[in-house]
């Protein structure tokens, strides 16, 4: 069924919004069921599962990190993750530079932001983004780049406070493209939405979702 859940999936997103394919805790069989109907960007959230699958399956995948990551990890990742989705503090982004540098290359992140009422949920607040944008040791690191926002919203089945949430994230996008990244074109990427309501997501401004149970069933 994968093959016939992703197309489907395919043909119903707007052709400006990227699919991330969640497939944490998927075999890679799974992965290259997907992988042989064109998908090429798969996310993970276990640092250990992504090297993993990042050695034993082709080459040309991007591998997006969309878990909380501790800092401690970033070296496993460093040579080859493609984006880091969860970017939720300033020591982790200041790490992701330092791995990055060794490296001799550049990470492309997102920065996560709060937007639910769960305190589960990681990221950060307007303020503290703002504070950290504004800070000269922000401008210093070289060997990141940042390309927009992440965000998840509250687990409920009130749409219009997931829509709310959403809006939230997409105000923020706006603002801080405006203050701080006016130049920068590829400031562009606001993910946000998975399988139970990227539908929503779309509507108020996302342009990347990650998608898992609805292409390749239930979580193992």
């Amino acid at each position: 069924m994968i093959k016939e859940n992703l197309t489907k999936i395919k043909n119903e997103l707007p052709e400006d919004v990227e699919l991330v394919a969640v497939s944490k805790t998927k075999p890679n069989e799974d992965i290259l069921a997907a992988y042989k109907v064109g998908q090429r960007i798969f996310g993970e959230n276990r640092v250990q599962e992504l090297v993993d699958k990042q050695a034993s399956l082709p080459k040309d995948i991007q591998w997006h990190m969309i878990g909380h990551l501790q800092r401690k990890k970033v070296k496993y990742i460093a040579p080859f993750v493609s984006l880091i989705h969860g970017v939720d503090s300033f020591k982790l982004l200041i790490e992701i530079n330092k791995r990055a540098k060794n490296e001799g290359r550049t990470i492309d992140v997102l920065i996560q932001f709060h937007i639910a009422q769960e305190d589960s949920k990681f990221g950060f607040s307007f303020e503290e983004a703002k504070e950290m944008f504004e800070s000269n040791e922000f401008v210093e690191l070289q060997n990141i780049n940042v390309k927009g926002v992440m965000g998840m919203a509250t687990f409920t089945e009130n749409k219009e406070k997931v829509r709310d949430e959403f809006r939230t994230l997409n105000n923020y996008f706006e603002v801080f493209r405006s203050h701080f990244f006016k130049f920068k074109d590829d400031f562009s990427i606001i993910s946000m939405g998975m399988s139970g309501d990227y539908k929503i997501a779309i509507e108020e401004g996302s342009n990347m979702v990650r998608i898992g149970s609805t292409i390749f069933g239930a979580r193992n």
